[in-house]
């Protein structure tokens, strides 16, 4: 998983999340509520900032476009935002003052929150200069983001003038799609985007349903159906918390993930990441159901730190490895960042190679003998097509997804990676095993990529055969009825 390329506009609501952290063990004597003795402050970017933040540890190119106020406040936002790398897009207007949220936290826990805000749509020539920024940022971005917390940005003026719909009717144009992450049960101004990413409350809030019991599945399957026909809507995104994610559009719905969070810090900023990986994914061109997938795995790593804290790519893969049905298939990036882990602990790293379409115990020895040359075991993995180029239109008898979750379930085996190329010589390259190994019908001249090893002073290894063990003599037994069972009926 890398998102080299992918670029997503945020539009929203900007502002300044502050913490201020401590311990709390009395009671004021003036009054009965706990004293926090301050022990650390910090600041981050929240809100829509928080969106960006996101994207850019996920290593997208964020443009963010909100309004700050041009007073202190506003300052460190602009300072907090420069040290994540984020391009200051934001409009400084001297007319309003910049969001803060300043939390106590004691324990580890919140105890209190302090909202500094003027909430109130922008002026007209605020308008016009969010607008035009927005214009110009856009045909550049893959996926935009409408991260609204209502405190103007995207709220209509008087005249009923929105940016939301300047933005969702350029976007459309375009083709880009358009998330919006919404606040409260007004959700006209969505109208026509590509995804609506509501929690519980704000979900039934918009189908004029609030208050009483959670609705059933077969009601949020019908909310989710009328709000995408009341508003244009595509997709509708249901965040349940500890239930999970639902992805519904107006036929139904379309996939759900469990929660993912092994254990609950704090669920502050939660909603950014799942809107912020969401539009990564999504503008990258994965399918709407595998983005809501990473993003939920994503929400489940996040709501474990403290604060509005974001994900970062590092992060986002362990989690969606660990959570696989394979974690030993490694995409190639992944297992780059593996070896390298292994190389600073001076540990050895082997190589070996090979189709294995029908596993057999010629196999095994040779990942056994593979395995005792040193400390980690990679297989490189012929994909489908690369099998079916050296072994013609039959083969593989088992798709590469099979023989990666077989050669997974194998002593010693610890990262199997595919390649597409008839020979691992680039994977070989990328990697530089400091042992390489093949079976003994090769030569050590023979090896493919074995001047590579040596040149990065490496080794390779022949390993002893097994006699009479061969795919290609299994099939051919097989198609000519001489196994065991006689001929096939």
């Amino acid at each position: 998983m890398d998102f080299n390329g992918v670029r997503v506009l945020v539009v929203g609501d900007v502002m300044l999340d502050r913490y201020v952290s401590g311990g709390a063990r009395r009671i004021s004597p003036e009054a009965p509520v706990p004293v926090v003795a301050v022990g650390r402050r910090w600041s981050a970017p929240g809100g829509a900032a928080n969106v960006a933040r996101n994207l850019a540890r996920l290593g997208v190119v964020a443009d963010l476009v909100g309004l700050a106020g041009r007073d202190a406040d506003g300052e460190e936002l602009r300072t907090a935002l420069a040290a994540e790398g984020l391009d200051d897009c934001l409009i400084y207007s001297a007319a309003r003052r910049t969001t803060c949220k300043t939390r106590i936290l004691a324990q580890g826990q919140q105890m209190l929150r302090l909202d500094e805000e003027v909430c109130a749509p922008p002026q007209a020539d605020e308008l016009a200069r969010l607008r035009g920024r927005v214009l110009d940022l856009l045909p550049r971005c893959g996926a935009v983001v409408l991260s609204d917390y209502a405190k103007g940005v995207l709220l209509a003026d008087a005249e009923g003038a929105s940016l939301c719909a300047a933005v969702t009717a350029a976007a459309a144009v375009r083709g880009i799609p358009v998330l919006a992450d919404p606040k409260g049960g007004q959700w006209g101004r969505y109208r026509g985007a590509q995804c609506v990413t509501p929690n519980s409350a704000e979900f039934v809030r918009a189908g004029g349903e609030d208050g009483g019991a959670e609705p059933d599945a077969a009601q949020r399957a019908a909310l989710a159906a009328r709000l995408c026909a009341d508003y244009g809507l595509e997709r509708v995104l249901l965040t349940r918390g500890a239930k999970g994610m639902e992805l519904y559009a107006g036929q139904g719905l379309l996939c759900r993930c469990a929660a993912r969070a092994r254990e609950v810090a704090d669920v502050s900023g939660a909603g950014d990441t799942v809107a912020a990986v969401l539009a990564a994914c999504v503008a990258k061109g994965l399918a709407w159901e595998e983005s809501v997938r990473v993003a939920n795995t994503a929400a489940g790593v996040v709501v474990g730190k403290m604060g509005t804290a974001p994900v970062t790519l590092a992060e986002l893969r362990a989690a969606l490895r660990e959570n696989a049905e394979n974690p030993k298939l490694y995409a190639l990036p992944d297992l780059l960042e593996k070896v390298e882990d292994w190389r600073r602990k001076s540990e050895t790293v082997v190589f070996t190679n090979g189709c294995f379409d029908l596993l057999h115990p010629g196999h095994v020895s040779l990942l056994r003998q593979s395995a005792a040359q040193g400390d980690h075991l990679i297989v490189g993995l012929n994909s489908d097509a690369s099998v079916r180029r050296l072994k013609g239109p039959s083969r593989p008898i088992q798709d590469e997804r099979s023989r990666a979750q077989l050669l997974a379930a194998l002593y010693g085996v610890e990262a199997v990676v595919l390649f597409d190329a008839d020979t691992p010589l680039e994977l070989i390259t990328a990697i530089r095993p400091d042992v390489l190994v093949k079976g003994s019908d090769y030569t050590e001249a023979a090896v493919v990529g074995a001047d590579v090893v040596r040149a990065a002073g490496g080794r390779v290894f022949l390993a002893a055969l097994t006699p009479g063990c061969s795919t290609t003599g299994i099939v051919r037994k097989i198609d000519d009825g001489s196994h065991a069972g006689g001929p096939r009926r």
